[in-house]
């Protein structure tokens, strides 16, 4: 095996150990949620079904069917072993450092000065893509299971750029099989938009790479009109993306103003420059501010005019700073906040694939003038190694950070300052730890910051309602729902808190309008079941309970009660042990490991079934669980429902309250 072959595999698996400790993380209810962890269609795994659900629907405020796939790829082989899943960003990433090194050694060996044959062009090629792989600002695009979508993608934007250099290389010689090699830059640039639509601007950095070091630009007409099926793609991703994100996700200009979004985009663009060279108090998410000071943009401003004004003058001696300089401006326009996508000022995710012009200019920039100077190879070495030694130091820092969800928010406030999302997440985090003082304490926060974010208002109603104060609670929540009339999940839980108050008219009221907002809203189609059930209405609710698991067919928590309802409901009419076995059946394929409650459940239905040996079985199982669990209530009601089983006779009850 030839010398940077394996100097290429010694990088991937450097960066993969670098990664390692990503394994030992979990999940962080941030966006998580909505790819994985309670996305019941990418629990599913792989289907038929997933595929069409991935191609046909926008998902997410986003059209990226291979990210979909991926993490249903991801469900096949871990379930929801958080590790599995960080693996494979891990190793996405690991094969991106293999072939930006690769393409590295393809585009300095196609340059044509005499610089190009020179054996040690090989370390240079190895410094880029070993800043690439160890920057911490790369961090959250691995650590963070929801953002696949940028090692993926990228994974697809480098074959794209490999096959170019090839396709340019055979062109050269009139090869006919150089053809070839331009569909499959094309094919990889549409995988590539599948994955994250960020990447409409590769285009421009072909014609950037034609400049230098491909030097192609003579026919800059021709290079244009090469690359139209290119355009066409790039053009149809923007259509969709702005289809996909208009109504959920693009903040209007009265929110937003031009004002500040250009403002922000000139601080934005210094900032990850700073950053780049001072990777300090990052954090998962950057408030975008109501004012930017004038300083900071001027001072911003002044930095990237003088850049810019020295790549220009030094566009014949060094057209590499030209290429890496505007392949930074470039691949970031479509996420610099022109735009505005969300609530943030910028992100470190965006500069994954946008780095790799910087670390390409300054790259080549240093060994220039190491040469002019004569600087001893081992002296620039030493240096090559502490700076990636530092990189490394920090990027096993910032990994410790994405542990779980009360690490990154704490980090993140600790980092930023006004941060009303990390305290808001933070909120949740105590929420699902049972720490209720300390997420309100959180909620309040954000709701001094941000007075109009419904998230923490409807937090609060839970935790009041949790704590036995439901008229408190219905409070919040209504302010929650003045916030988003429009939101079905917010008449939900309005209608949660009314039934509990016993106002059972204006609960079904809120019910059906969320139902009438959203027809698939499974929530409120269950809730609705349930509090017919308490009133007795046996017939109507089973068929409402029916129709929020045809709706949300793997929810847990509705298939143990509907299939209790079906197995052990006093009203015949109500009852159906067939039905009542699949989904006790179904939520114990989903729970895994053995619960006292889902054997319990899946006993009920067993004994409606006739089923009385087997019953008798499980609910003896499901008694021993409870029991060595301290759940001894628990534990002899079951024994109460052991003793009917033995004796050939089905449980019934009431789900009647008065």
């Amino acid at each position: 095996m030839s010398r940077p072959r394996i100097l290429g595999l010694l990088l991937a698996l450097a960066t993969l150990l670098a990664f390692w400790p990503a394994t030992r993380n979990g999940f962080v209810n941030y966006d998580d949620d909505l790819y994985v962890t309670q996305n019941s269609q990418v629990q599913k795994g792989l289907t038929w079904d997933g595929v069409h659900w991935a191609f046909a629907k926008i998902n997410v405020s986003n059209w990226h069917p291979l990210t979909w796939l991926s993490h249903m790829a991801d469900c096949e082989l871990f379930r929801l072993n958080a590790g599995g899943h960080h693996f494979t960003s891990g190793l996405i990433h690991a094969a991106n450092v293999l072939l930006l090194f690769a393409l590295m050694r393809r585009l300095t060996s196609l340059r044509p000065d005499a610089l190009a044959r020179q054996a040690d062009e090989i370390w240079p090629s190895a410094f880029v893509a070993a800043l690439f792989a160890w920057h911490p600002l790369h961090v959250e695009s691995v650590a963070w299971v929801s953002e696949r979508k940028d090692v993926l993608s990228t994974f697809f934007a480098l074959l794209a750029l490999l096959n170019y250099a090839r396709y340019v290389e055979l062109s050269k010689v009139q090869s006919p099989t150089s053809k070839n090699y331009f569909a499959l830059c094309l094919a990889m640039f549409a995988l590539g938009l599948m994955a994250k639509p960020m990447l409409v601007t590769l285009p421009f950095v072909l014609l950037l790479l034609d400049f230098w070091p491909l030097r192609r630009i003579s026919n800059f007409k021709f290079l244009l009109l090469e690359k139209w099926p290119f355009f066409l793609l790039a053009a149809a991703a923007c259509v969709v993306t702005v289809i996909a994100q208009q109504d959920a996700a693009m903040a209007p200009l009265q929110r937003v103003p031009l004002g500040l979004r250009l403002e922000n985009v000139v601080t934005a663009y210094g900032s990850y420059l700073w950053q780049t060279i001072w990777p300090v108090n990052l954090s998962v998410f950057y408030p975008l501010p109501k004012h930017i000071p004038i300083s900071e943009v001027a001072l911003a401003a002044a930095v990237l005019a003088a850049i810019s004004i020295l790549v220009w003058a030094q566009r014949v001696r060094r057209p590499y700073l030209l290429v890496g300089w505007l392949w930074y401006l470039g691949t970031l326009v479509p996420v610099i906040g022109l735009v505005q996508v969300g609530d943030q000022a910028m992100a470190d995710r965006y500069t994954y694939f946008p780095l790799i012009g910087i670390f390409l200019a300054a790259t080549f920039l240093i060994k220039d003038l190491a040469e002019q100077r004569r600087l001893s190879p081992r002296w620039l070495g030493l240096l090559a190694g502490a700076v990636l030694a530092l990189c490394l130091f920090a990027t096993e820092k910032q990994l410790g950070y994405w542990r779980d969800s009360q690490t990154l928010f704490s980090h993140a406030l600790a980092a930023t300052r006004d941060n009303a999302l990390a305290h808001l997440n933070l909120g949740e985090a105590f929420q699902e730890q049972n720490r209720p003082a300390e997420a309100l304490a959180e909620y309040q926060e954000v709701l001094r910051l941000a007075p109009g974010r419904e998230e923490a208002y409807n937090n609060i109603g839970r935790i009041l309602s949790d704590q036995g104060r439901p008229a408190a609670a219905l409070e919040y929540c209504q302010a929650a729902l003045q916030l988003n009339p429009k939101s079905p999940a917010q008449h939900n839980s309005v209608g949660i808190i009314l039934a509990e108050l016993g106002r059972v008219d204006e609960a079904l009221r809120q019910f059906d309008e969320a139902l009438q907002l959203n027809p698939n809203y499974a929530p409120a189609c269950f809730q609705k079941g349930r509090l017919l059930l308490r009133q007795g209405e046996d017939v109507t609710a089973v068929k409402n309970l029916n129709q929020a698991l045809q709706l949300d067919p793997d929810n847990f928590q509705m298939l143990i009660y509907a299939a209790r309802v079906l197995a052990a409901d006093e009203n015949p009419s109500a009852r159906n042990g067939a039905q009542a076995l699949v989904y006790a059946g179904k939520a114990a394929a989903l729970a895994g490991a053995a619960q006292p409650v889902v054997l319990d459940t899946l006993a009920l239905a067993l004994a409606e079934a006739g089923r009385f040996d087997e019953a008798v079985a499980i609910e003896k199982q499901a008694a021993e669980l409870a029991r060595a669990g301290g759940q001894n209530e628990d534990a002899a009601a079951m024994q109460q429902r052991l003793e009917l089983y033995k004796k050939h006779q089905p449980w019934r009850e009431s789900f009647r309250q008065p």
